[in-house]
């Protein structure tokens, strides 16, 4: 199993490229350059990586204001999937926001996307009826 430990300023080409590979159509707000900086502002120990020294096979992002915690950006290397690795991180990403207080998770899934719904599914996630909705704002730069 890939050792889990906190991203690092030296996995960012290969989480970019690992996000490239698992997010193909990602809008241009969840890149790499883009959301990896900010999350380094804020709870910067909830950006997870797996490595297999010196590849990075995984990762995760989560985060947690106080209420809820979230989980997002969770990929594997194609060519490391089925191993267990994104159920490995997953279970790190909880662990960490357990010790924070969180005492539940929301995340979400393309609706589309069934084979991430049976992985978290097989996680203990259960699908609720909700409605997803978002606003953009305005740049501030």
């Amino acid at each position: 199993m890939p050792m889990i430990s906190e991203y690092r300023d030296e996995h960012f080409a290969a989480v970019e490229a690992l996000w490239q590979e698992a997010f193909p159509n990602d809008a241009a707000w969840n890149k790499a350059s883009v959301a990896i900086p900010e999350k380094m502002r804020f709870q910067p120990d909830l950006l997870l990586v797996a490595h297999e020294d010196p590849l990075v096979v995984g990762s995760v992002m989560a985060g947690y204001e106080g209420h809820r915690g979230w989980i997002s950006r969770i990929a594997v290397l194609k060519s490391h999937r089925h191993k267990r690795i994104g159920h490995a991180l997953l279970a790190e990403a909880e662990r960490r926001l357990a010790a924070l207080g969180c005492i539940k998770i929301n995340l979400q899934v393309v609706e589309t996307n069934s084979a991430v719904v049976r992985f978290y599914e097989e996680a203990g996630y259960e699908i609720e009826p909700r409605i997803s909705m978002s606003r953009r704002l305005p740049s501030q730069v």
